[in-house]
């Protein structure tokens, strides 16, 4: 069953590829939508769409991040509607 999750990663998180890294984990689990920095500085945005198992292996690498990334919260919240996404975007 496909679920739409609204992510939101705070810490250091800009600049350290953190990105182009979640596109990369979202294409290898088939997860389509889109990952963007906040105006804050130091947050990330993420909708991300595709099989619930899926979305939870993608939500575990979220708390972690790439390698040089600093996680300090993350929050979660599942929306109600589908919006069927084509791709995972950078934006």
């Amino acid at each position: 069953m496909k679920i739409l999750a609204e992510i939101k990663v705070f810490g250091m998180v800009q600049g350290v590829f953190f990105r182009q890294s979640a596109k990369q984990m979202a294409d290898s689990l088939n997860i389509k939508g889109f990952v963007r920095n906040e105006p804050d500085g130091e947050s990330i945005y993420i909708e991300a769409e595709g099989e619930r198992e899926n979305i939870q292996k993608f939500i575990e690498w979220c708390r972690k991040g790439p390698p040089s990334a600093r996680i300090k919260d993350l929050k979660v919240e599942f929306l109600e509607e589908l919006k069927n996404y084509k791709n995972f975007e950078i934006k």
